[in-house]
């Protein structure tokens, strides 16, 4: 498997609880580059907030999360820069398009002269273009989804963080999904997503990892 430090994500001995309630025990996983691993479990079994914590969005209880074999907080300048997620409860602006959605990503990250090229192509590739002057309140659940997904697109990564990225997708849109993912992977980005569809993981991921009440279990 290599040194940690080869890893681009490393989840060592987890645990975290809320209260008296345990909600990971004891997890290990690790995401090297051009790697895609798929979180798999019912709802509660701990997938999102494992990736809460791999975004560094919350400390562990006890545990190391490791980001190029440091540990890095949410707020360090690099780890930001290179790392992209789409975790639950995506946030938008109200007051902005979704084409100035893109646009503002694409600025913050380094796009300059390119930005709207970049942002043209991910309303195509995301089947946004026709609606690249609504805002988000105007667009159904899956154009917002598709929207969240998008702003991955305009910006560079070296991991990439997904949480039921499936969500309220119809079938082509899944199906698109899972070759952008695919892309990424081919550009030596390394992926973790917590999905329900096996079928996503099969296309997507080469290591599956089952979640059963805060454990990893082994998957039937």
């Amino acid at each position: 498997m290599g040194n940690e430090r080869e890893a681009v994500l490393l989840l060592r001995d987890i645990d975290q609880s809320y209260g008296a309630r345990q909600v990971l025990e004891r997890v290990n996983a690790r995401v090297d580059a051009g790697a895609c691993v798929a979180l798999l479990g019912e709802n509660g079994s701990g997938k999102s907030t494992l990736l809460r914590l791999a975004a560094g969005r919350e400390e562990p209880a006890a545990g190391s999360v490791l980001f190029r074999g440091e540990c890095l907080a949410e707020d360090h300048r690099r780890r930001r820069s290179e790392v992209a997620s789409v975790l639950d409860h995506a946030s938008h602006y109200p007051d902005l398009t979704v084409h100035e959605h893109l646009m503002l990503v694409a600025l913050a990250h380094g796009h300059d002269r390119r930005a709207h090229t970049v942002v043209d192509a991910a309303l195509d590739a995301h089947r946004l273009a026709g609606h690249a002057e609504a805002y988000p309140d105007e667009l159904s659940s899956g154009q917002r989804q598709l929207m969240a997904l998008a702003t991955t697109e305009v910006r560079p990564y070296s991991l990439l963080l997904l949480d039921e990225p499936e969500q309220r997708l119809d079938a082509d849109a899944r199906r698109e999904l899972a070759e952008r993912l695919t892309a990424a992977r081919r550009r030596g980005a390394a992926v973790l997503l917590a999905t329900h569809d096996r079928t996503l993981a099969d296309a997507v991921a080469d290591t599956r990892l089952v979640l059963a009440h805060g454990r990893l279990v082994d998957d039937h």
